[in-house]
């Protein structure tokens, strides 16, 4: 791994043992840089305060072993990700304005593909991690990590039964706290539909009944136009010396009609004239039955006035006409079948709501019979490690137990809280040693204990979910002693499966190392590329003894040195 311009390091290369690595040197050199670096590279948060004073970007490079056919593998190809014999590059670029950039087998991708691949790559533990653990919802999903399929099945389906619980008691409540409001709305829909349905409007009813009151309203005048234009159509019977039109046409067509044979031309014109006659004749008809037909009747217009005041009050209410008014019938009928139908549906979905309770208080019965088997085989597995951490007569239990609540599920022939996963309260308990009572280890561990039961509950995760590396950040923090001897041998003893880096500031545990490397800073508080090197024979014997005592030519601390090495040796 190549860093650049990133916090105190100015250009470094650090290179990992395919085992254990321990990373060293002085407070503030920059130790804390390397995991910092390797979080980049996994995708992790890019802070533009971590840029070197000065510089325009830091830039953290690194060539990372992929196994063969893993999704790994699998999902940086997916990316476009090309790999160089079994090994991919992976670059991360921040600017000092905080933009971020990552680039994966030469190909630019976004920053979340890192993070996917450090789920499958890498295990990065430090102190914030051990306060994680401090939290019982971190302790649970360890227990249920750890149980693995017997507790993800279940799950699984407990989690899609709670959602839909969740959401028919959403719709449920909605229902039932608006039943005023719907049974207030059904009560004016029903007011609606049967003033509608009292007065039975058809579909163009008030255009017609307009026409008709237009019509009868002008009688006389219509009565008297048609006689008028009829007696000049046809003439007037009753005066014998009086011309009209259709005598006048008559007189014109025979003037031609004695003299058509001689030119086409006039023939035409006769024709016309003729059909100027029939036309005459047939409209003339028409304003005898007009006028014969016309309905003067003023009970009529007075029954057609009442009809349209009636239409009136509708379209005032439910539309600008009769034809608007018959759609909001329609689509007042349909909503009042659906606020009808709400009594129906909250009967379903109560029956539904209680079915998924039921079901759900099976499922969690089964997530906490599950998670009790898996507790006890997790805090027998945990006490055997922390017997090999100095910790011999420390005891680790899980606490699995519920809530009462009159609202909550059956569980165990109790009603119980419960939640997204399910209804158990999980909490790790520690015993350090014989007759202490079990407490949580939030209250019952010290520092150094802490860290022992992390670096015990990391190492019984390897092996059930194995991943290729480790990263540890100073979690033997508060150790010392022959605790830190055993935390160095048992970390050795996890290297032999998988790739260990450990920043630590312990000798005894830097002893254990395949590889130590020291980081330190130049006269100008800067980490050269030479500022990051590999401690071989006489200098790391040195870097032991300043480790030890502060001082790297103390004969008595050097002397402590190479019996830790020995011992390391031996061990291995």
């Amino acid at each position: 791994m190549r860093i650049r311009s990133l916090g105190v390091i100015d250009d470094a290369v650090v290179e990992l043992s395919p085992g254990f690595t321990a990373v060293t040197g002085e407070t503030g050199a920059g130790k804390t840089m390397v995991v910092t670096s390797l979080g980049l590279l996994l995708g992790g948060r890019a802070d533009p305060a971590l840029v070197r004073i000065g510089a325009k970007a830091a830039v953290v490079e690194g060539r990372i072993a992929l196994r063969p056919g893993s999704s790994a593998v699998l999902r940086a190809e997916e990316a476009g990700a090309e790999l160089d014999e079994g090994t991919l590059l992976v670059s991360r670029t921040v600017s000092a304005e905080g933009r971020s950039r990552a680039f994966l087998g030469g190909r630019s991708v976004p920053v979340g593909v890192l993070a996917e691949l450090a789920d499958e790559l890498v295990a990065v533990h430090g102190q914030t991690d051990q306060q994680g653990l401090l939290r019982p919802a971190r302790q649970r999903e360890a227990l249920d990590r750890y149980a693995g399929d017997a507790v993800a099945g279940p799950l699984a389906k407990y989690a899609g039964a709670y959602r839909r619980l969740r959401a028919v008691a959403v719709e449920l409540e909605e229902l039932v706290t608006r039943a005023r409001e719907r049974a207030q709305e059904a009560d004016l829909l029903r007011f609606g539909l049967d003033e509608i349905a009292a007065v039975e409007p058809l579909p163009g009813e008030d255009v017609e009944l307009a026409a008709e009151a237009e019509r009868l309203g002008h009688a006389e005048a219509l009565a008297s136009a048609a006689a008028l234009a009829h007696s000049a159509l046809a003439g007037n019977p009753e005066d014998p010396e009086s011309v009209d039109g259709a005598t006048l046409v008559a007189g014109a067509h025979r003037a031609l009609e004695s003299v058509r044979s001689h030119d086409p031309a006039l023939a035409a014109l006769a024709e016309r004239i003729g059909e100027v006659a029939i036309l005459l004749g047939d409209v003339a008809g028409e304003l005898a039955g007009y006028a014969a037909d016309l309905d003067a009747d003023p009970l009529r217009l007075a029954a057609v006035e009442e009809r349209r005041a009636a239409l009136t009050a509708l379209t005032r209410k439910y539309g600008e006409d009769i034809t608007a008014v018959l759609a909001w019938a329609q689509e007042s009928a349909d909503r009042l079948t659906e606020l009808d139908g709400d009594d129906d549906r909250i009967e379903q979905l109560t029956a539904e709501r209680d079915g998924l309770r039921g079901e759900l208080s099976v499922l969690a019965q089964e997530l906490t019979d599950a998670r009790t088997e898996a507790a006890a085989r997790f805090a027998e597995a945990v006490t055997a490690e922390l017997a090999s951490l100095a910790m011999p007569h420390a005891r680790v239990s899980f606490a699995v137990g519920q809530s009462e609540d009159p609202e909550g599920v059956e569980v165990g022939g109790r009603t119980v809280a419960y939640g997204p996963t399910g209804a158990d309260e999980v909490e790790l308990l520690l015993a350090p040693h014989p007759g202490a009572p079990a407490r949580p280890i939030a209250k019952g561990a010290s520092g150094g204990e802490l860290s022992r039961v992390m670096l015990a509950v990391e190492v019984v995760f390897a092996g059930t979910d194995p991943v290729p590396t480790y990263l540890f950040d100073e979690v033997d923090a508060g150790v010392g002693g022959k605790a830190a001897v055993e935390i160095g041998r048992r970390l050795a003893k996890l290297a032999k499966s998988a790739q260990v880096v450990v920043v630590t500031h312990l000798p005894q545990v830097a002893a254990f190392a395949d590889r130590q490397l020291l980081v330190e800073k130049t006269n100008d508080g800067s980490v050269t590329r030479s500022g990051v090197t590999v401690l071989e024979g006489e200098d790391r014997v040195r870097e032991l003894s300043r480790m030890l005592a502060g001082q790297e030519d103390s004969e008595t601390a050097r002397a402590h040195a190479e019996e830790l090495l020995a011992t390391a040796r031996a061990d291995g």
